[in-house]
């Protein structure tokens, strides 16, 4: 059905044009009865919308868009597919998006998002971008550029550069947008900021994330060997923006994540996760000074192992904050309530919180928080903080809410999740350049000297701009 039948004509726009030739349909009487201001029970499929454009009564389905569709992308579509309609998928490899394509075997199907934005554009209403990181940015700018509300995996963009397009961009279209760090629309994020807001660990100084990550090759040197290109795979689309180079399966389908042509590391692909909770709750904001360690360097992927330590400066009544990085299965020292070392760490992959007053864990995603003192965490149980953050119905549901004129998405681009990974990537910034990086906490301004370009702003193959 098309967009125009499937809402009917816009409130009030009877009066300026003429009869239409055709029935009169079922919801074009609903819009009528609507604007001539009678009761009705069912909403009228447009209402005008407070940011000054038409949007979707939430009785409607979205017309959905999206980009990416294997891997995390089938995840993602059927995410938002559960309520809302699938218009039409793109993948540049028809083996990877077979399982979406399968699943929603009414969707157009396309290679090239250019060409399904160009041709779709006045049908569908929202885009979900589940690319590698390389193709964030210029898929993401096109969909807003057109309108669309926009959803974009994390992280939500590989350089610094490209998430202030995409910040700028996200304020001036206005639509409804989100990164896919979906712990940060969970029960487990919540319940850190109202026990730590609560007090129940005191005043917060240090926070230690650590990963097992990278579970994909890096430390590694341009493979020299010569493959064909897959049938199924349009290598020139895949490259997208990046520098051309032959197809090789070191970087496609999965192990592109640590080339930095392609990827932001083991930082890029989880600290969008585990740094999320102390981002909000502690109000971090740009670090002023970052210090990374690693093992050795090489020119075009991410190291095997680093450290990283992010210092920020007091803020308001919050003190000065110290978060500190490890990847490649590299632990933190082991916190005096965990009496035996073969108990830690809980898990390959986590976060802990340390206060003058106590200390709690929880996983990568802010899921299933504790605090480590026995008797505190046994009277939260018995008496639960009281409630200061709504809780949503979950990462899909809430950025198909604010498509339908709802509240903003928590981890939306201007307001939180530009700025987390901005912070992030600050931190890629220090293990590439084996420097310190001093930082204006107040813009994020990188005040170190010397910062090669290409580490901050890519250059973009011809035609791949917006």
């Amino acid at each position: 059905m098309s967009k125009q039948s499937r809402r009917g004509p816009k409130v009030g726009a009877q009066h300026a044009a003429p009869l239409y030739s055709h029935p009169i349909s079922r919801r074009e009487f609903v819009g009528d009865v609507a604007a001539a201001g009678l009761s009705f029970t069912i909403v009228a499929p447009h209402v005008l919308g407070a940011r000054g454009r038409n949007r979707l009564a939430p009785s409607d389905k979205l017309n959905i868009a999206c980009i990416g569709v294997g891997g995390m992308g089938a995840n993602d579509v059927r995410g938002v597919g559960k309520t809302e309609n699938i218009y039409s998928l793109c993948d540049v490899d028809d083996r990877q998006g077979a399982q979406s394509f399968q699943a929603f075997p009414q969707a157009k199907r396309y290679k090239d998002f250019r060409v399904m934005l160009d041709k779709e554009g006045k049908s569908i209403d929202a885009v979900t971008v589940s690319t590698p990181d390389h193709i964030h940015t210029v898929a993401g700018m096109a969909a807003m550029k057109l309108g669309k509300h926009t959803r974009i995996q994390k992280p939500l963009a590989r350089t610094l550069w490209e998430v202030k397009q995409l910040e700028d961009m996200a304020r001036k279209s206005k639509v409804a947008t989100q990164m896919g760090n979906q712990g940060h629309a969970e029960e487990g994020t919540r319940l850190i900021r109202e026990w730590v807001e609560a007090g129940l660990i005191g005043t917060v100084r240090e926070i230690q994330l650590w990963t097992n990550r990278p579970i994909w090759p890096q430390a590694i040197d341009r493979p020299l060997e010569e493959y064909y290109t897959p049938d199924t795979l349009d290598w020139d689309l895949w490259l997208g923006p990046a520098p051309a180079r032959p197809y090789n399966p070191a970087y496609a389908p999965f192990k592109w994540r640590g080339w930095w042509d392609f990827g932001t590391g083991a930082l890029g692909d989880i600290a969008c996760h585990s740094m999320d909770a102390s981002f909000w709750t502690l109000n971090l904001g740009y670090p002023s000074r970052i210090e990374a360690e690693s093992t050795k360097l090489y020119p075009e992927t991410a190291p095997a192992c680093s450290r990283i330590i992010y210092s920020f400066a007091a803020k308001g009544s919050r003190p000065p904050v110290t978060v500190v990085w490890r990847d490649g299965s590299l632990y933190p020292p082991r916190p005096p309530e965990y009496t035996d070392p073969a108990t830690w760490p809980f898990d390959t992959s986590g976060q802990l919180w340390i206060g003058d007053q106590g200390r709690l864990v929880a996983g990568i995603y802010g899921e299933n928080p504790r605090l480590l003192d026995a008797a505190k965490m046994a009277e939260v149980t018995a008496h639960p903080v009281t409630q200061k953050y709504p809780r949503t119905e979950g990462v899909y549901a809430e950025w198909i809410a604010a498509c339908k004129g709802g509240a903003p998405a928590g981890s939306n681009i201007p307001d939180h999740s530009g700025p987390l990974t901005e912070m992030v990537l600050l931190g890629n910034l220090a293990v590439r350049t084996a420097q310190p990086i001093d930082v204006n906490p107040q813009t994020g301004a990188v005040l170190t000297p010397g910062i090669p370009e290409e580490n901050v702003k890519p250059k973009y193959r011809q035609g791949w701009g917006w």
